[in-house]
């Protein structure tokens, strides 16, 4: 190929170059949530651009949730802290089209709760054990009616969440939030949670009280082991919600034991 047939390279948006910029800037300045950036007649003048540009530079910064802008004295543009829900939210919205199952979130989880339990260890104190404890009794019987069926399905994730609160890495536990925030979104999931039969959780209590007794011992490793085990049972019940509730019979717990009983009775 010759320098003639090389493609040029794609030329930037000059509103993107400026979007950079200032990001730079906030960077380099360190810049605070609520503090104020250049008046748009200084950054026209800084950037050499027009009023429109600045303004459609200064909206994608607001769309992207790093500044909020205020009109009317006092105003102009200022540094704003994207909220860890608003983050999710974004990431939902990638993933809207995409297929994600049960057994897509599970293969995280159970790569990424360990991590994250071990992560929190260190920083768990005798406040973080009282609100575990105080969780887990909004889970510990059975529920009198649909919406505390409901609240107890939601709480046994906010377990987790609570967990990764503690943590000493901010992106670990950001992504074990948000695989937790797809459960509770996933319409399958949803589907499963709202089911008005009795749900087996004692073993996940058990795995759950486990956990926090090797916490307070100091046990990385015992904690690693026993969230592994934790999700792993947490998945087998989940899938087996799903395909008792589809009628996935080859995944059916109580299907496959009738098929099995149909089976010795034949011989």
């Amino acid at each position: 190929m010759t320098a003639l047939d090389t493609p040029a390279p794609l030329r930037r948006k000059r509103t993107d170059e400026i979007v950079d910029a200032i990001k730079k800037t906030i960077i380099e300045h360190g810049l605070q949530p609520g503090d104020r950036l250049p008046q748009e007649r200084e950054l026209m003048e800084q950037y050499a651009a027009s009023k429109g540009t600045i303004r459609e530079a200064l909206k994608s910064l607001e769309v992207q949730g790093l500044i909020r802008t205020r009109t009317g004295p006092g105003g102009g543009a200022f540094i704003d802290t994207m909220s860890e829900n608003r983050a999710m939210s974004l990431l939902s919205n990638y993933l809207f089209a995409k297929t994600v199952t049960i057994g897509d979130i599970y293969a995280l989880r159970k790569v990424l709760e360990p991590l994250v339990a071990v992560s929190a260890m260190v920083n768990m104190d005798a406040r973080a054990y009282a609100r575990l404890d105080a969780i887990i009794a909004i889970y510990d019987h059975e529920p009198a009616d649909a919406q505390e069926r409901w609240d107890q399905r939601m709480a046994e994730l906010d377990f987790h969440a609570v967990v990764a609160e503690y943590a000493d890495n901010a992106l670990l536990a950001f992504a074990c939030r948000f695989l937790q925030r797809l459960l509770k979104d996933l319409a399958v999931a949803r589907d499963i949670y709202v089911q008005p039969k009795p749900v087996l959780r004692a073993e996940g209590i058990e795995y759950q009280r486990k956990m926090i007794a090797a916490m307070q011992a100091g046990d990385a490793d015992g904690v690693h082991k026993i969230m592994s085990d934790h999700m792993a049972y947490a998945e087998r019940s989940m899938l087996d919600l799903q395909a008792e509730l589809t009628g996935d019979f080859l995944h059916d717990p109580v299907a496959r034991g009738r098929i099995g009983k149909r089976k010795k009775s034949s011989k």
